[in-house]
């Protein structure tokens, strides 16, 4: 069965705690409000998103190991998230993250650093068979030579595909349909420029649609020759930051799904992102479309 939507990237175990009373302090008590172990990762909470929008979805990427995998596999044994293309024989409990919350602060902890320092393969090679057919694909470049085969493929198969944080001169931007950088990509890789300069730079260099989140602030959109244009973020009381950009990349790949304009792209987009930060946690309770919807047609 061919699904609509293909994505190639992380899929995690995420260990999340949620604080009462602000962040951590060094030296000080914090209290756990909620914990869970649920599905994380740019590309496993999209895929959970789009479930909960209503797409079907294949996903692949990184190795799934014992512990995450019977997670995993609970999780989503009734939604429409496909996991036939996932490795689940990595000798390992899986890859994991932990992440602490308070309100708009968070701090992912994990072992990233060591895995790809480690010259070890810890994820799968992008399929052909798995992405001819889709209609839709996100890809995101944290994979090398294999993020490219998978951007390769689409563009074989004429596959529109969605990426996030990729850079104005990377092969994954100059060929995406769209390209979501967050306002922490844009700081670490384009230190001290404005975000209107960030934004022609990348708009040079690509036919598709860039965007740039700066978390409560404007959404920046725009092409190659034209204008760049912007909307308000959302207003909404924030519960968790937890997942927010990797709903923003599934209502991306919605949008691009369904044929939407520019302008509804980011108003759809952002209304995801808005409603997914007003609860935790994440994955037990998704955007739905008439949520989206609503947030939209309160402005």
């Amino acid at each position: 069965m061919k699904h609509e939507a293909y994505l190639f990237g992380q899929v995690l175990g995420t260990h999340s705690f949620l604080l009462r009373g602000g962040f951590l302090e060094p030296d000080a008590y914090s209290e756990i409000d909620a914990q869970y172990f649920l599905p994380g990762g740019e590309t496993g909470t999209a895929a959970t998103v789009l479930a909960s929008l209503g797409v079907s979805v294949t996903m692949d990427g990184t190795w799934i190991g014992t512990e995450v995998g019977s997670m995993l596999k609970r999780f989503y044994e009734d939604k429409s998230v496909d996991l036939s293309a996932l490795n689940f024989d990595y000798d390992d409990p899986g890859v994991m993250d932990y992440v602490v919350i308070a309100g708009l602060v968070r701090s992912p902890m994990g072992r990233f650093q060591t895995l790809f320092s480690s010259g070890k393969r810890w994820w799968n090679t992008p399929k052909e068979e798995d992405i001819a057919g889709c209609k839709v694909a996100a890809v995101d470049p944290y994979f090398g030579e294999d993020s490219l085969l998978a951007a390769e493929l689409c563009m074989r198969h004429g596959i529109p595909y969605v990426t996030i944080d990729t850079m104005h001169d990377h092969f994954l931007h100059q060929h995406a349909a769209i390209n979501v950088i967050s306002h922490e990509c844009t700081e670490q890789s384009y230190p001290g420029m404005p975000p209107e300069e960030v934004m022609e730079l990348m708009k040079a260099g690509t036919d598709g649609l860039t965007i740039l989140t700066q978390g409560g602030g404007d959404m920046l959109f725009g092409r190659k020759g034209e204008e760049t244009h912007r909307i308000p973020a959302y207003d909404v009381e924030v519960k968790s930051t937890l997942g927010a950009g990797d709903t923003y990349k599934a209502g991306c790949v919605y949008a691009l799904l369904h044929g939407m304009s520019d302008e509804e792209t980011v108003r759809f987009a952002g209304a995801c992102s808005a409603v997914a930060i007003s609860r935790f946690p994440l994955p037990l309770n998704p955007p739905r479309i008439e949520e989206v919807l609503a947030v939209i047609g309160k402005k």
